[in-house]
């Protein structure tokens, strides 16, 4: 069992601007790059965000640090751990009174491995971030959302999950495509109670996972010349795409696979 840490920070967003207003949003690995931008992103379209991360929060800072108190709230949590996730439940319903939204975007990367060379143990850790993270994050709160008549699950998966074979590593692969599925199988179960659940696959990411993943420059290279537009995805590129699925311009869409990977799905 982890222990519990919650605390406030300042968001720079008033509540009912944006497109996301007033969206009870919980993202997981918020302290990663990507975790951070979509804390960002979500701030200043006017959700109300618990960011929460394995990660101490000391350093955690979102700009500009003026306007609602109130729209940030952070919280350890061990994805893997489902006591963790009732605890955050828990907050973000004593708080704000529901969740609207939950983005699981907390996982693992590592350097492409043989299959014949990956450990068991690493291959048990990938899948138990990667996917049974998700795979409790998903059952922690369609009960709450299925009694509020609704809600939107973004995952963020990868490519790797939909293409791409020769070049992915087995682990991460596998991790990622059982995402997908989880995705299409809670849409296709959950439609009836107003609970849309899509996946975002982003290709490479200029980001540290992606740096630690390739830290080979000419590895590097190789992989970006599997991308049709020649480079990698900003951060704010995968943002973006989170934010539509989460937000009501989505309404109608569910099960769904978007891509923000350059063309790398169709190469």
């Amino acid at each position: 069992m982890t222990e519990l840490a919650t605390g406030r920070l300042r968001s720079g967003r008033h509540l009912g601007a944006g497109r996301l207003a007033g969206k009870r949003t919980l993202i997981t690995g918020a302290a990663g790059n990507v975790g951070m931008g979509l804390v960002q992103g979500f701030l200043a379209e006017g959700a109300q965000v618990l960011a929460a991360d394995l990660a101490v929060f000391n350093d955690f800072e979102v700009r500009p640090t003026t306007g609602n108190a109130d729209a940030l709230l952070t919280i350890r949590l061990d994805v893997t751990d489902p006591a963790d996730w009732n605890r955050a439940l828990a907050l973000i319903i004593s708080e704000w009174g529901g969740i609207d939204v939950l983005v699981n975007n907390a996982a693992i990367a590592s350097a492409l491995v043989p299959i014949d060379a990956r450990e068991p143990e690493d291959w048990d850790q990938m899948m138990a971030i990667n996917l049974r993270g998700p795979f409790l994050g998903t059952r922690a709160v369609i009960p709450p959302m299925r009694d509020a008549g609704g809600g939107a699950i973004v995952n963020l998966s990868s490519v790797a999950g939909l293409a791409q074979s020769r070049s992915m590593d087995a682990a991460y692969a596998a991790s990622k495509a059982g995402l997908a599925m989880l995705t299409r199988v809670t849409a296709a179960q959950h439609g009836a109670d107003g609970i849309r659940c899509n996946s975002v696959h982003p290709g490479p990411i200029d980001s540290a996972m992606m740096r630690a993943a390739y830290p080979d420059p000419e590895a590097l290279a190789k992989r970006l010349s599997r991308v049709p537009m020649s480079r990698a995805a900003s951060i704010a590129e995968v943002v973006a795409a989170t934010i539509f699925l989460a937000s009501d311009e989505s309404s109608f869409t569910t099960g769904t696979a978007i891509g923000v990977d350059g063309g790398a799905i169709v190469e």
